[in-house]
């Protein structure tokens, strides 16, 4: 047993701090809000981002870095993508170069266009050991014990079977995967396609539409994966596929949730401050236009979203744009 050290306490860290106890003697759970820490610290839960679920005994809240890093052999990163190059940068003092990180992140970094661990790697020591966890997940059916299956990716196949052989347990069963371009990319843009979906469920819109949106949805994520030298196949798995059914139809999807309000006629800054947790889709939109520009791939679904977030579209107008392309021959394969 070790000790486990997870950087930001939101919803998804929290949970993750709850699943993982077991595996580790030690959970440092850090939050950079000092009275959220005291709060967790008394009471024995994340009162603002997971309320209902217990912390275990041996997790520590802290807003303390040092502290949360302290002896840490696993870094877990889980903070919002703005705030992930800040965080690296200030990590990168307090560990040991046998430290393995993890991040758990989904998005985009704005402006540089890069993949959270192409930050990582730039902002912790040269040869950091780096890996990726994604899948289909939601933190309250995490915390409450529900089984569940994710992807633990890296370049780095020692590193993989490391971190799937501590982090694996009876409900959260891990899946190695050597893929980090297509796990992260099919993190990061499914929640474009979610909030997508919940356009469609805001606009009464029935399954036929979304199964063609999720369809089409992954289809546009795998071209863009496979541009920048990602594996097709690993956006067939939980990485992509699972994590996109799952964002697009669940209830507890934030930016589906974003997508639903909106087709209702809020504005975005409206539904944006009424949310406790960031919905990664708004941010992350922008940037995966700009990507596929970049690539030269062709994502009409996120470039409609796109157009949406910065108000050139109604919900309607973006619908009825996608339908409206020029007719095409579907090829046989996701591509």
């Amino acid at each position: 047993m070790s000790t486990l050290a997870i950087v930001g306490a939101g919803s998804w860290g929290t949970a993750l701090a709850i699943v993982l106890s077991p595996r580790y003697s030690v959970v440092h759970l850090w939050t950079h809000e000092t009275d959220l820490a005291d709060r967790m610290v008394l009471s024995r839960e994340n009162d603002i981002f997971l309320p209902g679920f217990s912390l275990p005994a041996n997790v520590q809240p802290t807003c303390e870095m040092g502290t949360a890093l302290l002896d840490a052999d696993v870094v877990l990163g889980v903070m919002p993508s703005r705030f992930a190059r800040t965080l690296y940068r200030r990590i990168a003092d307090y560990v040991r170069p046998e430290t393995q990180f993890v991040t758990a992140t989904k998005g985009i970094e704005s402006g540089s266009l890069l993949r959270i661990s192409e930050v990582m790697h730039q902002e912790l020591p040269p040869g950091a050991q780096i890996a990726v966890l994604s899948g289909p997940t939601f933190a309250k059916e995490i915390a409450g014990g529900q089984p569940a299956a994710v992807v633990i990716a890296s370049q780095n196949a020692d590193l993989c079977t490391r971190i799937q052989t501590a982090f694996s347990g009876p409900t959260f069963r891990l899946y190695r995967n050597q893929d980090p371009v297509g796990v992260e990319i099919g993190a990061a843009l499914k929640n474009i396609v979610a909030i997508g979906a919940g356009i469609c469920h805001g606009l009464g819109l029935g399954h036929n539409t979304l199964a063609a949106l999720i369809t089409r949805g992954l289809a546009e994520i795998t071209r863009l994966a496979v541009a920048m030298g990602g594996n097709p196949h690993t956006l067939a798995g939980l990485a992509g596929l699972g994590d996109l059914v799952l964002t697009c139809t669940g209830d507890l999807s934030r930016n589906r949730h974003v997508g639903a309000e909106l087709a209702k006629g809020r504005s975005l800054a409206d539904i944006l401050s009424s949310m406790t947790m960031i919905a990664e889709g708004v941010e992350t939109t922008s940037s995966a236009v700009a990507l596929a520009r970049k690539h030269q791939v062709e994502m009409p679904i996120t470039e409609q979203m796109g157009a949406l977030l910065r108000g050139e579209r109604s919900p309607r107008e973006a619908i009825r744009e996608l339908m409206e392309r020029s007719l095409k021959e579907e090829t046989p394969n996701i591509l």
